[in-house]
């Protein structure tokens, strides 16, 4: 097993690891839409939190070398499932339409920070 943090991610102290691969698969912890390397939301609602998960997905993505592309499952928690459609329009900007990963949603009573939602995510990472 392999644990990885950015040198942001050490800095912020938090007690997990942004990403741990485990043979050919990089899991990665749930990411909120918070400033990179802060403990504060983005401003602007869901939208702005929305595309700032997907930001911070990219950018653990990008730092082992992978993309979007590499995703293969996600699960989505949502402080209000009412927010699931703005979500499903910027999640699908990330991603080829053709290659969608499987994904599982659900409502969540407290998210941390106080987030309108939390993203997990499983890339494929092969060995090369």
């Amino acid at each position: 097993m392999e644990f990885i943090n950015s040198p942001a991610a050490k800095a912020v102290k938090l007690p997990f690891s942004q990403a741990v691969r485990v043979g050919d698969i990089l899991y990665l912890s749930g990411a909120l839409g918070n400033v990179p390397g802060k403990l504060e939301l983005v401003p602007g609602g869901i939208e702005a939190e929305a595309r700032q998960t997907m930001d911070n997905i990219g950018a653990v993505l990008k730092e082992n070398g992978l993309t979007f592309a590499d995703v293969f499952k996600c699960t989505v928690m949502l402080a209000d499932m009412a927010d699931w459609p703005t979500f499903n329009r910027i999640y699908l900007d990330y991603f080829d339409p053709d290659r969608l990963p499987a994904r599982s949603a659900f409502g969540a009573n407290g998210l941390a920070l106080g987030a309108r939602l939390e993203l997990e995510c499983m890339a494929y990472m092969p060995r090369s």
